[in-house]
């Protein structure tokens, strides 16, 4: 059973260990989510199993634009993808109902793409070279309208 929960100080080792172990050197640093749980506290969610483990996180923030929101990351450890965490996590943001839009983008070939897209969202856009040379995304965005 998964618990989704808002993120706490005393998690922050745990999600930086989430985060390492999905993006590897491409990762944020650790004292970002610090940062990112003083600056959008409810955005701040992590997917629980049993023991306490934390398997995933997301992190949403308000976008410039009104009633946006910004999916800036979700991510859920090897061992636990396919296990519905990621799933989990989307539909508790969702569910929360802050934001009349959200948007967010994803690598073309990431398998992730599929759960966005079940969800509702729909791809508006693409940038090849979004985070440098070689680093293509996709902009998805799900209104609530």
């Amino acid at each position: 059973m998964l618990t989704i929960r808002p993120l706490q100080k005393a998690d922050m080792a745990a999600v930086f260990r989430v985060e390492q172990a999905c993006f590897g050197d491409h990762c944020f640093p650790d004292f970002f989510f610090r940062q990112a749980l003083d600056a959008w506290p409810l955005g701040l969610l992590g997917a629980f199993d049993d023991a306490g483990f934390l398997l995933g996180y997301c992190l949403c923030s308000s976008a410039e634009e009104a009633g946006c929101g910004w999916i800036m990351s979700l991510a859920v450890i090897p061992e636990a993808r396919g296990r519905g965490a990621g799933k989990a996590l989307m539909q508790n943001l969702l569910n929360q109902q802050r934001y009349s839009s959200l948007k967010l983008t994803v690598a073309p070939d990431n398998p992730v793409l599929a759960l966005y897209l079940g969800l509702g969202f729909i791809r508006t856009g693409e940038e090849s070279d979004y985070f440098g040379p070689g680093e293509p995304r996709l902009l998805l965005c799900l209104d609530a309208d």
